[in-house]
């Protein structure tokens, strides 16, 4: 179905009017598109404009133990170039310009600190990091387990 989706937004040059629950999808599919919260536009775009106002990486720390919010968050802010820290049980979530380069001086904050590390992840913005800046939660949170 998406690939004939596709076909005739390309080939056949039709505009063609998706909603979708699967912000996968209109990443892939959508030349451009509005991000809905509770009934009003939050964000309009191409995937591309909208992901790239989020400048940088997402860098996702998973931490061993319950950690003490406001260390965390005073040993994290001191990393070069690491903004907007979100910390939500032991998930530790914050934007870097470089998120690899970013990586290493945050690990090493942390363990400095005291704070055990379980898993490190980085990912370029996604739709869903969209979602999350202009809605305030993330797109499964808003909708349980639609996604």
């Amino acid at each position: 179905m998406w690939e004939e989706v596709g076909r005739l937004a390309g080939d056949e040059s039709l505009a063609v009017l998706l909603t979708t629950h699967y912000l996968d999808e209109a990443d892939r599919l959508a030349d451009r598109l509005a991000i809905v919260d509770s009934g009003r536009v939050v964000a309009a775009g191409t995937p591309h404009e909208l992901k790239a106002q989020l400048r940088g990486d997402a860098v996702h720390i998973e931490l061993r133990t319950a950690p003490d919010e406001r260390v965390v968050r005073e040993v994290v802010a001191t990393v070069p170039g690491v903004r907007e820290i979100s910390l939500e049980g032991l998930r530790l979530s914050a934007r870097a310009d470089d998120g690899a380069a970013a990586v290493p001086g945050t690990l090493a904050a942390l363990d400095q600190a005291g704070v055990p590390v379980a898993a490190v992840t980085v990912a370029r913005p996604s739709l869903d990091d969209v979602y999350l800046r202009h809605a305030g939660r993330r797109f499964a949170e808003a909708n349980g387990s639609m996604q």
